[in-house]
């Protein structure tokens, strides 16, 4: 008898553990930063035990340098994914940084003040792309693409599409300057992505705008009704993302010590890959500024080791594709979870 209703209360109990079990799975699927480090770390075991080079410090200072000005970029692009929007001109913008500092630095003015001519381009480039999408209500894909090629032009007007090179070396180790702490050199473009990251983050997690913006991702209706504009949240957070941009472009160009019009042709896909893989939802409402700094790192270490590895460079390509498609199908299916 006892044996009879132990089994049937084993029964009746199988349910109800493969319900704790399939939520608890989507706890965890939830936290995409978590799910991004486990990856991240499962590659990085990996490449050290598949290549003898990986796990060199050169190799993982080149990796840190080479996803700084991305991450940045990104950190920016995934406040505008969060809203509900999105942003193609952050490539572009990034050119056209350099090549305005590149300028004013060969017409003689300080490195300074070269870069602040830098950060009120991109500053000027996302506050019209905030202005024009909120103002007049048109579709942040097609405003953002019409502004890339505007850009674009302007870079190659002023160029005649040729490189800007001979830059001072005061500005040059903004992205080559390795800032030694302790008996390890650190690249100032890791320190720098590292600092904006504490910031942005800061923004989003202990202030009334990232409040706002959270909230304009998930209903802006919710937010005209506590009395909110939200033309003035897009255009703050637009042209906040055209400065973090051109943040990232600086250090680029720094960096490379040229400054060219064809300067981060495509970066585009790699800046929304390291925001959407990092768990910036494209419906809204949903990201992290730590899930785009795992993000970017886990898109340069699989490059870098798609090199150590001997692949062709398109490879790369089709690698991040469909990293990116994976990314988008499980943000689909945790927001189909969170509905019903």
């Amino acid at each position: 008898m006892n044996e009879k209703v132990i089994l049937l209360s084993q029964i009746e109990d199988e349910p109800r553990l493969i319900e704790l079990l399939k939520s608890g799975w989507r706890r965890l699927i939830s936290r995409q930063e978590l799910v991004v480090l486990i990856l991240l770390l499962a590659v990085c075991t990996f490449l050290s035990l598949w290549t003898d080079t990986f796990f060199t410090s050169n190799n993982l200072f080149n990796v840190a340098r080479a996803f700084s000005w991305i991450a940045i970029v990104a950190f920016g692009e995934a406040i505008v994914i969060i809203i509900g929007g999105i942003d193609l001109s952050v490539g572009a913008v990034m050119a056209l940084a350099g090549l305005v500092s590149a300028y004013a630095l060969r017409a003689g003015l300080s490195v300074p003040l070269a870069i602040m001519g830098g950060l009120l381009a991109g500053t000027l480039v996302g506050s019209v792309n905030g202005s024009v999408i909120s103002r007049l209500q048109l579709p942040p894909f097609i405003v953002t693409l019409i502004t890339t090629s505007i850009v674009r032009g302007i870079a190659l007007i002023l160029t005649g599409g040729w490189p800007v090179r001979s830059l001072p070396q005061g500005f040059r180790d903004l992205g080559q300057y390795d800032l030694p702490l302790g008996s390890w050199p650190f690249p100032l473009p890791f320190l720098i992505m590292l600092g904006l990251a504490v910031l942005v983050s800061l923004l989003l997690s202990q202030t009334v705008l990232g409040g706002y913006i959270y909230t304009l991702g998930n209903s802006e209706r919710a937010l005209r009704v506590s009395g909110v504009n939200p033309t003035r949240i897009k255009v703050l957070v637009y042209t906040l993302c055209g400065v973090l941009t051109a943040i990232g472009g600086l250090l680029m160009t720094a960096r490379l010590g040229v400054a060219a019009p064809t300067a981060a042709f495509g970066y585009e896909l790699d800046i929304i890959a390291a925001a959407v893989i990092g768990g910036a939802s494209l419906f809204g409402g949903k990201g992290s500024i730590l899930g785009v700094l795992l993000g970017a790192a886990f898109m340069q270490v699989l490059r870098n080791g798609l090199v150590l590895l001997g692949f062709p460079a398109y490879w790369q390509s089709v690698a991040l594709g469909f990293i990116i498609l994976l990314a988008i199908l499980l943000d689909s299916w945790q927001r189909r979870s969170t509905l019903h």
